[in-house]
């Protein structure tokens, strides 16, 4: 099977299983974004530290999990917010347990453990308040935070190819050689026409500005957090994060861009009263 094909057609099951995941039902949702926040933990622990503490990775995943997962039950069920300080005891354990370090090296490499929580956990948490409205489930707002996302990463790589590898000088050469200035711009534009897009159709329940600049911020931040994981991944030496998707590497490879987009998407929703 060549590369293409094998990408097309995992491509294409992976896109059903994320429709599946975010329109069908809450449980559904939550039962997707855990197994994704789980993998791109275990993908980003085998990229940083491998297969040292063991114990400490566990307790991280556990933070992880309890954080989406309180976070998911507060507002499915409209709960107390209280009861989020359940994730902060593993998390405490975990800072805890690094003390015990001898070796600053080690150190090191426990900061790569913390990290995960902020980099992954964090922002997947928040994405509980992009599909609740009350107590009331709809990913369709999620849906639309991805059409965003995948619309700038396919601009990008289809202006970046056609025209940014023989015109214009290149956005971050020495973390990501291939990405362009033209490709960004690609990238932004195809982003805000998919906002754009989403808006007039009323895919989007907001004005349509408001949706083209949902499309612009997200688009920026989509760009940084690809270049974030490319810093983690070129620091690591590796080229890929995981290999779970034949032909697209790992979940935190298709995900990176959405850990900084989705986050910014919200706090503008949110800073503006949309949600």
């Amino acid at each position: 099977m060549s590369n293409t094909v094998k990408r097309s057609i995992f491509g294409i099951v992976f896109i059903g299983v994320m429709l599946a995941g975010l329109l069908l039902s809450k449980f559904g949702f939550a039962a997707l974004m855990l197994f994704i926040l789980v993998v791109m933990m275990l993908e980003f622990h085998h990229m940083t530290v491998g297969k040292k503490f063991l114990l400490c990775r566990v307790l991280s995943i556990i933070t992880g999990v309890i954080l989406f997962l309180s976070t998911f039950i507060i507002l499915a069920f409209d709960l107390s917010g209280k009861y989020m300080a359940v994730a902060l005891l593993p998390f405490a354990v975990l800072m805890a347990a690094s003390l015990y370090s001898h070796d600053r090296g080690d150190f090191r490499d426990f900061s790569h453990i913390l990290a995960s929580v902020i980099y992954i956990a964090l922002p997947l948490s928040l994405s509980n308040f992009v599909v609740f409205d009350g107590t009331e489930f709809s990913g369709q707002l999620m849906l639309g935070f991805f059409i965003i996302i995948w619309a700038s990463d396919v601009g990008a790589y289809i202006f970046g190819i056609s025209l940014g590898q023989k015109y214009g000088k290149k956005l971050f050469p020495e973390v990501s050689p291939k990405k362009s200035w033209i490709g960004f711009w690609g990238g932004i534009f195809s982003s805000m026409l998919a906002g754009l897009i989403l808006g007039l159709t009323g895919f989007f329940g907001y004005e349509f500005y408001h949706c083209v600049i949902l499309g612009a911020i997200m688009g920026v931040f989509g760009v940084y957090g690809d270049l974030f994981e490319s810093m983690w991944k070129r620091s690591s030496n590796v080229k890929d994060s995981g290999g779970i998707i034949p032909g697209h590497g790992g979940l935190l490879d298709r995900f990176d861009s959405s850990l900084f987009a989705i986050p910014a998407g919200v706090l503008y929703l949110v800073l503006l009263n949309l949600v």
